[in-house]
């Protein structure tokens, strides 16, 4: 009996853990645009979706001419880089007029690209569900401390730790982040400075869409990509960025962890109340610290 609530045990931390980087990865993003440009951007989890169903749809062509299964992983970074394009050429053509606007308008400008983008999935790829399984099939299943588990989901915890590193030297570390910084806490101040704050967002928002897409990019092998999986993700996201602190790193990380425990938790042990339970969290932790765990005061 030990021995199999042990294992029980061991099993859920794996899988929060593979959740939590999944998680960390679209938080990160969403905590990033508003951090440098102050946009609570709505359409985040669809960008999220568009990586999945691009990804899949690369692995499927690969597959079918025959590419070995092993190269099939370069198309989780081209997938998430389709993403960050797209991101790019997002934000100057459509959310840069309404900087100056209020708030309101950014919500409504960003909840009509979700819709817009959820209709071009439909329209490009249908409403059949894609699936990237060639991926995790070319790792095989390993034996921890004689469990059985998928190799596949280790990669994806490595992905999430890798991601908040590279994430963290980039911020806290180089020159662009100097700027990034700067540019967050007063845009006037950094243009006087010299500082390109146009070439600044468009970077901004560009990194935070690939870190979107990379999450979809990542978990399509596991889970096939279906119509409607960027408003669930929206929603965990925002869970997230509400307990870590929104525009956090460290928040996004933390809150990432706590929603990934608690959730697998709640799937195995008390369903029915899964998500209730972590809108109270949040709702506690609002109560504490409105700004979030991490989040400025």
């Amino acid at each position: 009996m030990y021995a199999a609530t042990m294992d029980i045990l061991v099993l859920q931390i794996f899988n929060s853990l593979f959740y939590a980087s999944v998680l960390f990865l679209i938080a990160a993003g969403l905590s990033l645009i508003f951090g440098v440009m102050r946009i609570v951007n709505m359409a985040h989890g669809t960008f999220y979706a568009v990586g999945a169903f691009v990804t899949a749809w690369l692995v499927g062509r690969a597959a079918a001419l025959g590419l070995p299964a092993g190269w099939m992983f370069l198309l989780i970074p081209v997938g998430a880089g389709v993403v960050a394009l797209l991101g790019a050429v997002i934000e100057p053509l459509l959310l840069r007029p309404f900087y100056r606007r209020a708030e309101e308008y950014q919500l409504l400008v960003t909840f009509g690209l979700l819709l817009i983008l959820e209709d071009v999935i439909r329209l490009l790829w249908g409403g059949l569900p894609l699936s990237a399984d060639p991926v995790m099939d070319a790792l095989p299943i390993v034996r921890i401390a004689g469990l059985i588990y998928p190799a596949y989901n280790l990669f994806v915890i490595g992905i999430g730790v890798v991601a908040a590193l590279l994430l963290w030297v980039g911020i806290y570390r180089t020159k662009f982040g100097v700027m990034l910084r700067a540019t967050s806490q007063d845009r006037r101040m950094a243009s006087a400075l010299g500082i390109n704050v146009g070439l600044v967002y468009v970077s901004a928002f560009a990194i935070g869409c690939f870190m979107a897409g990379l999450g979809g990019a990542i978990i399509v092998p596991s889970q096939a990509a279906v119509l409607g999986m960027g408003f669930d993700a929206l929603i965990l996201a925002f869970i997230v960025v509400v307990i870590g602190g929104l525009g956090s790193l460290q928040g996004a990380l933390v809150g990432a962890l706590i929603v990934s425990f608690v959730r697998t938790a709640g799937i195995q042990f008390f369903p029915e109340i899964e998500l209730a339970v972590l809108y109270l969290i949040a709702a506690v932790v609002l109560l504490v610290k409105p700004t979030g765990l991490f989040g400025d005061a």
